[in-house]
């Protein structure tokens, strides 16, 4: 499994459309066997739906997320976590273990759209 962070100096970054390096980690039977930070170019919002595909990323997390981003993301057959904020490290190993809790108050207004993770009946860690 390929899971991506949006990334910035060790935390989450949170603006989705204007993160400028991912976090990519490789996971298998649960555990972290590798990672690695990858740049995007400059690219900006679908495009990096898109670069993300390209790269055979399964997971995203990051903070904040417009509904644009995450239509294509889920066009693409990407799993959204938005909402998260903190380590990066730690949000992918919550992941891992079943226990990564969304923020329910996760908002990108200047995209004209609140997402609120209760909007579609949360749990403790399905956030897509």
């Amino acid at each position: 499994m390929k899971i991506a962070v949006t990334y910035d100096n060790g935390e989450i970054f949170q603006h989705f459309g204007h993160t400028e390096q991912f976090k990519i980690y490789d996971a298998e039977n649960g555990i972290v066997v590798g990672s690695e930070i990858s740049g995007t170019d400059g690219q900006g919002h679908g495009a990096l739906a898109r670069l993300l595909a390209g790269r055979n990323i399964d997971i995203l997390i990051c903070g904040g997320i417009g509904a644009g981003a995450q239509n294509a993301l889920a066009q693409l057959g990407i799993k959204l976590y938005a909402g998260i904020s903190g380590n990066a490290d730690e949000a992918v190993n919550s992941l891992l273990a079943g226990t990564l809790v969304c923020n329910t108050d996760v908002h990108c207004g200047h995209h004209g759209h609140e997402h609120n993770c209760d909007d579609h009946n949360c749990g403790k860690h399905d956030c897509h």
